[in-house]
């Protein structure tokens, strides 16, 4: 199995391939041909463009711009001019500021929040104990609604803000465009999941370490 995470050479970052580990978790020696099929992708104009206007982005805004920032710029770059914006209802404050700042931009935003189609839980098989608040109504996330609806917008990139575990992978999935994800939903830590990393030898060691599976 590939584990990077145990590599302490990192020879893929500093060009040192006769370096490489041998021990049998690095990608680049157990799983050579899946990278050089990788690799022959790129010979594709609309992924290299992709990949070069990234890496512009990431060269000419390191350390100097904020996500937002960068987003906009990448959007520039690969000439998207119509956003979508994939919203949790939870953010539509932020997700309503992100619109202005895009249209202030030069920017087309089309938004669309979680709960379009007001489709209730029951219809996709869920129980009423399975709800937040059981004996209400209540509508389950529909992010294969919201890509299809920024699909029929004929978006050009489509920026996720704040939808569900899980619900980010169906939208992505079902996106016709390009997806970016501007904010990641975490309700505990103020939708700053690493938050739970930089603790997990210390206060959150419990719940994430020596929690009950």
């Amino acid at each position: 199995m590939v584990k990077c995470t145990s590599c302490g050479k990192w020879s893929c970052r500093t060009g040192d391939l006769d370096k490489l580990p041998t021990q049998g978790f690095c990608p680049m020696v157990e799983h050579e041909d899946a990278l050089v099929r990788a690799r022959n992708l790129y010979d594709d104009p609309t992924t290299r463009r992709i990949s070069q206007e990234a890496a512009r982005v990431e060269a000419i805004g390191y350390c100097e711009w904020s996500r937002v920032e960068e987003t906009m710029e990448f959007a520039k770059r690969i000439g998207a001019k119509k956003l979508g914006i994939a919203y949790c209802i939870g953010l539509k404050r932020e997700a309503a500021i992100l619109a202005r700042i895009y249209e202030k931009n030069g920017f087309e935003a089309a938004s669309v929040c979680c709960k379009t189609g007001s489709i209730p839980k029951e219809e996709v098989g869920l129980k009423d104990e399975d709800k937040i608040r059981p004996g209400t109504y209540e509508t389950v996330c529909n992010p294969i609604g919201q890509a299809e609806v920024l699909n029929a917008e004929e978006t050009d990139l489509n920026v996720i803000v704040g939808l569900c575990v899980g619900h980010d992978s169906l939208f992505i999935k079902h996106s016709n465009a390009l997806v970016t994800c501007l904010v990641t939903k975490d309700r505990v830590l103020a939708h700053n999941p690493v938050g739970a990393l930089y603790t997990s030898e210390s206060y959150y060691r419990k719940k994430v370490f020596e929690r009950d599976t």
